[in-house]
């Protein structure tokens, strides 16, 4: 099978492979993609939580986004992790030089064991620059309030904080309703014309490892092979929960999910 388009990965790895670059290349590559990276930090973690971050130095970020896109031009950029202030400001001057349309935006601020994997100062960075550079945002809802001062209790929140998001910037807004105690997960999307609620069914798991990270890489490779942006939020939302609903509960902690959910073996292999 022929890669359908040519995305670039700028985030964290993740030792354990259930988040981050590992995540992100697994889901580009299950839907068909292929996947180019950029890699920000180095943890050191498993499904129990994160032990250390080793940051990358920012010229070498920068560095990889340039060189590699010199030679492979990617039709779209997932971007993830970015730990402080320089490394944003080293990314926002490579997405100047590489001019790529197709850039979505997973401000990771927090690892689901607590860990805090950003600076004040990069976040100040991150809303008064980054944000302005990306066609679509996609926070989960401890992020969203970080971003915007909102306190999230409902769906009336998130299209506030959404709507928040958008005068500091923002293009486009997904916010994931995954952290809220509800019976379904509402996600919000939302621009100056269009709201769009997408609701799932939540699923009773501690198996979640990652999906933030695969969501939008799901919606950057679907975005990229010429869906329209709402429909590539759509099929990565149904995406992940076929993820969570497979996982393959690996790990003491918060395992990963299942990233083959999506590939169809031609070949029976006996």
């Amino acid at each position: 099978m022929k890669p359908k388009s040519k995305i670039l990965i700028i985030a964290g790895s993740d030792s354990s492979g259930g988040a981050g670059i590992q995540a992100d290349i697994k889901t580009v590559t299950s839907l068909g993609s292929y996947a180019m990276t950029a890699i920000t930090a180095v943890t050191v973690q498993n499904t129990k939580g994160v032990k250390s971050v080793i940051p990358i130095n920012a010229d070498e970020i920068k560095n990889q986004i340039i060189f590699t896109s010199s030679d492979i031009k990617p039709d779209a950029i997932k971007i993830g992790m970015l730990h402080s202030s320089a490394v944003i400001e080293s990314v926002i001057k490579s997405l100047n030089k590489i001019k790529v349309k197709k850039i979505i935006l997973d401000p990771v601020m927090v690892a689901k064991g607590g860990t805090k994997l950003i600076d004040n100062n990069a976040i100040q960075v991150l809303k008064k620059k980054l944000i302005k550079k990306v066609y679509l945002i996609t926070p989960n809802i401890p992020e969203a309030e970080i971003l915007t001062g909102v306190k999230i209790r409902n769906k009336e929140d998130m299209i506030l904080a959404a709507n928040k998001l958008i005068n500091l910037g923002a293009k486009n807004v997904l916010i994931k309703g995954g952290h809220l105690k509800s019976t379904k997960v509402e996600d919000v999307f939302f621009n100056k014309k269009d709201l769009k609620v997408f609701y799932s069914l939540r699923h009773k798991t501690k198996n979640t490892h990652g999906t933030g990270c695969t969501l939008s890489s799901a919606i950057t490779t679907l975005f990229s092979c010429g869906k329209s942006l709402k429909k590539a939020c759509e099929l990565g939302i149904k995406y992940v929960n076929s993820a969570i609903l497979t996982n393959p509960k690996y790990g003491k902690g918060h395992g990963p999910i299942n990233h083959l959910s999506s590939i169809n073996l031609k070949r029976k292999f006996k």
